[in-house]
């Protein structure tokens, strides 16, 4: 009788604590994100408070409109009187101008270009020769590069769904345009794209530096599919499949083959693959410290979240001058990680119970302090790696931005209708969001897709296989 009243009450126990360790999750000490905080609770942001006035800084250059040596179009306003007198001043030559510009777009409207190929009969042998048309000049009646770079523009990179899309064209050039028609201008970037998507594919393969990996789900005809995606600073990889783990690692083909340091957010598939070098996400450990904090109070989260930021400000004041911290230094961190690290789980060590419990299948579930304790102390050399080599980040910011834009894409389009919708989207991206790293314009870069001879940065051209 008393083992199953002390059962019951333990069950009811974890419930309670598991419901109370929901609510008191937020996007500041969780995985969560901001737009489920709600608008009744306060961020707490995780950066440091660096000092400086709001605004631009002392040397930035800043880009505040300025004026024009020569302007298109000049309107000249006269003195007519005298402002004193009332004087006549028309026929008095005027010895300055103040000027003022106005910058605006003029009118615009689709204009119309009609090619026409001559057609001869030749007088000595009766053959009739027709001219060629340009390459790009495919059908009767089409739209041109640049109409359907904005289509692409507008959809892939701004995310706008395809009706309102249809809509903005018909708005700024009063030219009715089918949706489908657009899909097909987004295919057809996709189609002349593929060969850069390919190219980063084997750069990612080949490199020896730090990469960032993410995925996050979403819906593809209704059902869960996820959406993975692969950077750097000056490359990104999205591409989509069924499944998250492994199985989608191995189709993909990049993580298995990884030569470099490849950082992430510790999702357990990662470390099945025991050639690659791993590194993990202090901004993900820095929440879960933070609710370890707020929900159970333990001092331990506290000292490591700040000796993380400690070894992160010491990185960032050895930066240029040394490449990797003294000796020393490593050694008092290492040490004073592994001190706290068994603070927290003697803070989170398992008491015998007075009675015991019936065996349950599985692997008996642990406290959020313990799990978190035991990840630092299995997890060390991946959570400390930016500490040994400085070219690895404190976190993984730059694949949780790219990532974002699938989910921006989701939040104002919806779902995919179909996966190959999926894909021509990712290919997209893709190239987008690597050219935007390198420095280019996306209505240019898009431009180019469309004439056949896509932007491919300068480090990729020996990997690029044209189509």
């Amino acid at each position: 009788m008393v083992i199953l009243f002390y059962e019951t009450f333990s069950k009811l126990a974890d419930r309670i604590q598991k419901l109370e360790d929901q609510i008191a999750k937020n996007s500041d000490n969780s995985g969560k994100p901001p737009s489920s905080d709600g608008l009744k609770k306060k961020p707490k942001s995780l950066r440091h408070k660096s000092g400086k006035k709001s605004g631009g800084q002392p040397g930035h250059v800043g880009s505040t409109l300025k004026m024009v040596e020569q302007a298109d179009h000049i309107k000249t306003h006269v003195v007519e009187r005298c402002a004193h007198c009332r004087a006549n001043l028309k026929d008095v030559e005027a010895r300055k101008y103040e000027k003022r510009q106005v910058f605006d777009v003029p009118p615009t409207r689709v204009e119309v270009t009609e090619h026409r190929a001559e057609i001869k009969d030749c007088p000595i042998c009766q053959h009739t020769t027709t001219a060629g048309f340009p390459a790009h000049v495919s059908q009767p009646v089409q739209y041109g590069e640049r109409i359907k770079a904005q289509m692409v523009y507008f959809n892939q990179q701004h995310h706008v769904p395809l009706e309102r899309t249809a809509e903005i064209l018909e708005d700024l050039y009063e030219q009715s345009v089918s949706e489908g028609t657009i899909v097909e201008a987004c295919n057809q970037v996709a189609r002349q794209v593929e060969p850069v998507y390919q190219a980063i594919k084997a750069e990612l393969v080949a490199t020896t530096g730090t990469a960032h990996f993410d995925e996050t789900g979403g819906r593809i005809d209704k059902k869960l599919w996820w959406l993975h995606g692969v950077c750097t600073n000056l490359l990104t990889y999205y591409a989509v499949h069924q499944n998250r783990g492994c199985k989608a690692l191995d189709a993909i083909g990049i993580f298995p083959v990884f030569k470099g340091t490849a950082m992430h957010d510790a999702y357990r598939s990662y470390f099945q693959y025991k050639d690659v070098k791993n590194a993990l996400c202090n901004a993900h450990h820095l929440r879960e410290l933070v609710f370890v904090l707020e929900q159970y109070q333990q001092s331990w989260a506290l000292d490591m979240k700040k000796l993380l930021l400690e070894i992160k400000d010491a990185v960032s004041a050895a930066q240029p001058d040394q490449d990797c911290l003294l000796p020393a230094q490593i050694t008092d961190f290492e040490t004073r990680f592994d001190t706290i690290v068994a603070a927290g789980l003697q803070a989170n060590s398992i008491s015998e119970q007075l009675e015991p419990l019936p065996k349950k299948r599985g692997k008996p579930k642990q406290h959020p302090g313990k799990n978190l304790a035991d990840h630092f102390k299995l997890r060390k050399r991946e959570t400390l790696a930016f500490m040994y080599d400085f070219k690895v980040p404190f976190d993984n910011n730059q694949a949780e931005r790219d990532i974002r834009m699938l989910k921006l894409k989701q939040k104002v389009s919806g779902c995919f209708r179909s996966k190959e919708g999926a894909e021509v989207f990712c290919l997209n991206r893709s190239y987008i969001s690597t050219a935007r790293k390198n420095g280019q314009r996306v209505l240019n870069v898009l431009q180019l897709a469309l004439t056949g001879s896509p932007f491919v940065p300068p480090f990729l051209q020996a990997r690029f296989v044209p189509a």
